[in-house]
């Protein structure tokens, strides 16, 4: 029977598709149909697949091929399908046994000489197939440990067809001669995309927790933003920095990822796949364990922001920093359009793009960082007078950002300018970032505690609802925060996030429900008018 199938996965976004690779031969003359909606990378592999073939020490068959992709009704693109066309076509012409190849699924690119190539999504198309009830899975050698971290699934990592063959066939495996000494493995640039990584902001590496590069000590002064950055991370609460140049905005930014929890083991499978697929995961460590952090530049477009592009939607800056930090420094000079895009994934934790080839579905549950200057020139200020701008171009900077994005912002803080005396007193620093990030893990674990049995996990992400039936503050300690919504000062949803700041003050100073002092903190906060709180998270307890 000059018949054989194996499979593969097509991935829409993060979310995979298990495609039947069905390959069958006729006679007649030679020729090499590709059918099954594939794109043009995924057309090209017929002379991909051909040379590795024949490199690879097996005989082309002389007769009329068809492969196809199976559901045909899905869009498939890249060049993952390699392998598992190879396999189908000797499988057809008997060089390996067909029922060997049917409950196999492959992934993995060929080069000419036969070698087999990693791609990007490798982790969310082995979740893919072990979700379809796969139990074996079969991906480049450099790709194993990524694929490894599905439990239940069988990995095997070639990294040639030939030896593919060797193993399919019960034949001895032939090595592979090593590259160089001190030469970067080719096989690993299919990780990476050009054009990404630590230059752009997007990227992860630099979250390690307790970095000793980026430590809340190296601060200066700046005690309520200081404040703030421990209450955003202990409570997952949405940030804006408001200050002049030069105060330490970005400081404060950099230094909240390492403060963060490292995540959990269902938390790092979302990273990874998301930076998987947008082949941002760097070489050699197939976990993402740490909060990830991305801080795009202010000419971002909003198709960089919320992903997008030609074709299948790619993951932007708001799914790269899924569970971690998204820093948009410069915020004003953003276009407004951009900023406006965020406030879906804000509210709904993730990001739904529509387009012509296909919708996809990319996980967005962000902690977002603002920072922002007064003014065009960066020295307005109440208490000095070293503003040149005049009123109307104030305005129409700080319109720049738009009310309802910032109300759904629960923290506003104004970095001060840091005086000569902070800068250059030889004292006690302030808290270092291993203080507080033990303080921040202490409080996330008093919130998970009270909210087992719910599908929240942090403060932030209770429903309004929810707080106001069950989660109440002390009796009396919520009366300031409604008179402020009676006035205007509060919207409805201003006065939940009220209420939520407050419940995460009071599971870092260790209270059982928020009282006054609490909530007067979180107004403080929220508003940034003074309400007589120490604002210094040691001073409340």
């Amino acid at each position: 029977m000059a018949f054989a199938r194996t499979c593969s996965v097509a991935l829409v976004g993060v979310e995979g598709v298990v495609v039947e690779v069905q390959a069958d031969l006729e006679p007649g003359v030679a020729a090499f149909t590709l059918v099954g909606l594939p794109d043009k990378s995924l057309t090209e592999s017929r002379d991909r697949v051909r040379a590795a073939v024949v490199n690879s020490g097996a005989a082309w068959p002389q007769k009329k091929l068809t492969v196809g992709l199976s559901p045909a009704s899905v869009p498939k693109s890249g060049s993952g399908f390699d392998l598992a066309v190879a396999a189908a076509v000797l499988g057809a012409a008997e060089r390996i046994d067909p029922r060997v190849l049917a409950d196999i699924v492959m992934i993995g690119e060929l080069g000419l000489d036969g070698r087999v190539r990693p791609v990007r999504g490798v982790l969310p198309a082995v979740l893919a197939a072990a979700d379809a009830g796969y139990e074996q899975v079969v991906v480049p050698e450099c790709a194993a440990a990524e694929a490894s971290l599905v439990p239940g699934i069988s990995v095997l990592g070639v990294r040639s067809l030939r030896q593919l063959i060797a193993v399919l066939a019960d034949e001895p495996v032939p090595d592979e001669e090593p590259d160089e000494l001190g030469r970067p493995d080719p096989l690993l640039a299919g990780l990476r995309v050009p054009g990404t990584g630590a230059a752009t902001g997007m990227h992860s590496v630099g979250a390690a927790q307790h970095d000793q590069g980026h430590d809340l000590a190296d601060v200066v002064g700046q005690t309520s933003a200081r404040t703030a950055v421990e209450v955003a991370a202990a409570g997952g609460h949405h940030l804006f920095l408001e200050g002049p140049p030069g105060a330490g905005k970005t400081m404060l930014a950099e230094r909240l990822p390492t403060i963060l929890p490292r995540l959990g083991r269902q938390e790092s499978l979302e990273v990874t796949a998301v930076h998987s697929v947008a082949g941002l995961l760097p070489p050699g460590k197939p976990l993402i364990d740490v909060a990830p952090y991305c801080a795009p530049h202010h000419s971002a477009t909003m198709q960089a922001l919320v992903g997008g592009g030609p074709g299948i939607a790619r993951p932007g800056a708001v799914s790269l920093s899924h569970r971690g930090v998204l820093f948009l420094d410069e915020t004003p000079e953003f276009s407004s359009q951009a900023l406006d895009a965020l406030r879906q994934p804000l509210e709904a934790g993730h990001v739904v793009i529509a387009r012509s080839a296909g919708v996809v579905r990319f996980p967005a549950k962000f902690l977002m960082v603002l920072a922002a200057n007064p003014c065009p020139c960066g020295r307005f200020s109440l208490r000095d007078d070293l503003c040149e701008c005049p009123p109307s171009a104030i305005r129409r900077y700080q319109a720049r950002l738009s009310g309802p994005l910032l109300d759904r912002v629960d923290l506003r803080v104004e970095v001060d300018r840091v005086t000569r005396t902070e800068l250059t007193a030889c004292g006690a620093r302030g808290e270092s970032t291993a203080t507080v990030a033990d303080r921040v893990r202490a409080a996330r674990d008093r919130a998970a505690e009270r909210l087992a049995g719910t599908p929240w996990r942090t403060n932030s992400e209770v429903p309004g609802r929810e707080l106001r039936s069950r989660f109440h503050a002390v009796s009396g300690a919520m009366d300031e925060a409604e008179r402020n919504l009676e006035r205007g000062v509060l919207t409805a949803r201003g006065l939940d996030r009220v209420l939520r700041v407050a419940w995460t003050v009071a599971d870092l100073v260790g209270h059982d429900r928020p009282d006054a002092t609490d909530v007067g903190l979180a107004l403080q906060l929220r508003t940034g008018v003074p309400r007589g709180v120490p604002m210094a998270i040691g001073a409340l307890t």
